[in-house]
């Protein structure tokens, strides 16, 4: 347990905040194109994109946390 408070989990959160707002953007900006596809086609590159922002998440809750990156 923590004594005193640290800035990365502020800092951490409003890093994440805007991470994944750049994220969301990239991705409606890249649907004029990914809707042109087929249904069938879509529906995993959508599932890919709305499960790809988690893989670095774990590691950045740990930094937040501890100050190391794993």
């Amino acid at each position: 347990m923590r004594n005193q408070p640290t800035w990365r989990i502020p800092i951490g959160i409003l890093a994440l905040l805007a991470a994944l707002t750049a994220y969301a953007l990239a991705v409606m900006w890249a649907s004029q194109w990914i809707g042109r596809l087929h249904v069938l086609v879509q529906t995993p590159v959508y599932l890919v994109l709305g499960v790809a922002w988690l893989l670095p998440l774990r590691r950045f809750l740990i930094w937040m946390e501890t100050g190391r990156w794993g």
